[in-house]
């Protein structure tokens, strides 16, 4: 296994002698998917990878995903060590340097996403999202994340620094609420699909009423604590879950999250202007479970246009 302790290496990063890094990473990746398979040699030379993409030029970084090495040796999409290498490598370079270099689209469009999520505005001058969600951010996408970055912050040596992001964070502002009884879910909703699967422990459903009619859906009891809460509080978190742990990416928690709004407001489609007006009128509640630990959420978004809410809950006791 390929290992930061590997001095050889480390001394060829020094050097930086980053083009005969990306060979012994491309020949180690074709090596050990021949002998243990894709995922096996994707973990396999994650840490090395993790080395190229955070500290070799622009030039040499995107071709760890380019198979102009031969089959088997381009990292891809779910290649992670401390988190997504096509993350990494983003958060090393404007969209400018990269922009002329990357080829995969697949990658091409998380990198993008990434800078986006790091304040770049690519509206002008960047291909459109296959979806249609928008290359620059929204106010209400800035407004809540506090000290914490919307993307982890990376190091040389293969870690990462991010906030810990829950809903709620605390109980200030919040008091005990009388939740009514619970009403009968409608099924069928593509909005429900889309936070459910946010996170493997994310729960999600949707009912004919206000906010409180979906908290009643997964909260302990009929007497919580809890509260309304700006939509902007609630969207970091959320970005948070669909990023998940290290294989994610925030830039696919981003998109992720506006498929979701998108389907609330009734488009076919990211819509910017729907999903705006959607965010302008929401009612957004949130409530504590005596069960939360270090990782958890819980959200109802009611609708007043419609008349329908969604309740998106879970924690995560592995994370």
């Amino acid at each position: 296994m390929i290992t930061y302790e590997d001095r050889r290496l480390r001394t060829l990063a020094d050097e930086g002698r980053w083009p005969e890094l990306l060979g012994i990473y491309r020949r180690a990746r074709v090596a050990a998917a021949a002998l243990a398979g894709e995922d096996r040699a994707a973990a396999q030379t994650a840490p090395l990878g993790h080395l190229i993409a955070h500290g070799a030029p622009p030039e040499v970084a995107v071709r760890l995903f380019d198979e102009d090495g031969g089959a088997g040796s381009a990292a891809g999409v779910g290649d992670h060590d401390a988190g997504p290498l096509w993350e990494v490598l983003a958060t090393r370079h404007s969209w400018r340097r990269l922009a002329p270099l990357l080829g995969p689209p697949a990658v091409r469009r998380l990198v993008a996403h990434t800078r986006v999520l790091l304040g770049e505005d690519l509206s002008y001058g960047a291909e459109p999202d296959p979806e249609g969600v928008p290359l620059v951010l929204e106010p209400w996408e800035m407004a809540g994340w506090g000290e914490g970055g919307r993307v982890r912050d990376y190091l040389r040596s293969g870690g990462s620094r991010s906030s810990l992001l829950t809903l709620p964070a605390d109980r200030e502002g919040l008091g005990p609420v009388e939740l009514p009884v619970r009403r009968e879910r409608l099924p069928g909703q593509r909005a429900t699909a889309e936070f459910a699967a946010l996170a493997d422990w994310a729960q999600a459903a949707c009912v004919r009423g206000g906010a409180l009619d979906a908290a009643a859906q997964f909260a302990p009891g009929s007497r919580v604590t809890g509260g309304y809460v700006p939509f902007a509080v609630v969207y970091p978190v959320l970005v948070q879950t669909g990023a998940g742990a290290r294989p994610h990416g925030a830039a696919r928690g981003r998109l992720a999250v506006w498929r979701g709004l998108a389907a609330m407001a009734g488009a076919g489609r990211p819509e910017r202007a729907e999903v705006n007006a959607l965010i302008a009128r929401l009612r957004c509640f949130t409530w504590c479970d005596p069960a939360d630990e270090l990782r958890y959420l819980h959200a109802a978004l009611e609708d007043p246009a419609t008349g329908l809410s969604w309740a998106v809950s879970g924690a995560d006791f592995e994370g």
